[in-house]
């Protein structure tokens, strides 16, 4: 069983629709108790880091999922500012960020931008996975995603990066360490490529 947080942020119903397209047994949870099912938890978001850590800490679920994910090694994906937040803090805002991943979220530096549009980085563009196993497994170089998003996690540990994409250099556009995951894109928005990704995540 899949529970996708509900926080307040985020596509889950998008997200759900998929996995249960899929025949993929999936649950939106709103609380800590939607969580105890749970063998994988999808961490969505969107919007302001600081407004999104406020969200999770308001809705009660944030120390059963930590339970889970760092007492249980659940395999957990964040998604767009979900992946943010694994971080120890970002640019963006003041509060602390969950700190699963050792790394902090920086803004692109627009003027090393050529794009006529500079920020925020949103369309389609490339991953190139690190490894064409566990969540990019049967994606390869060429898998094209969704993105919406003017930050970027930087990881402290190179190990840490999963796959890379190119706007005006590389960053890290998916993250990883032990059970935890995350990737900057929209896989909900970004068709069978996204659909490849989440039912990878479901299969780990």
């Amino acid at each position: 069983m899949i529970a996708i947080v509900n926080y307040g942020l985020g596509n889950v119903h998008a997200i759900a629709n998929i996995y249960r397209s899929k025949n993929v047994p999936v649950v939106i949870a709103q609380t800590a108790e939607e969580l105890r099912s749970a063998d994988r938890i999808i961490l969505p978001g969107v919007g302001a880091f600081d407004h999104a850590m406020d969200r999770l800490n308001a809705s009660g679920m944030r120390d059963a999922i930590e339970r889970r994910v760092l007492g249980e090694h659940m395999p957990v994906l964040g998604i767009c500012v979900g992946m943010q937040m694994m971080a120890n803090r970002s640019d963006e805002g003041v509060r602390k960020g969950l700190g699963w991943i050792a790394g902090e979220v920086k803004k692109f530096d627009i003027s090393k931008i050529s794009h006529r549009t500079h920020l925020p980085h949103m369309g389609w563009n490339t991953v190139q996975p690190r490894t064409a196993n566990g969540l990019f497994s049967e994606l390869g170089v060429d898998a094209r995603f969704y993105f919406l998003h003017s930050y970027y996690f930087s990881p402290l540990e190179p190990e840490s990066v999963l796959a890379v994409t190119d706007y005006n250099g590389n960053y890290a556009s998916s993250v990883g360490k032990g059970s935890v995951f995350g990737v900057q894109f929209h896989p909900e928005k970004s068709h069978n490529w996204g659909v490849k990704l989440l039912l990878n995540f479901a299969a780990l």
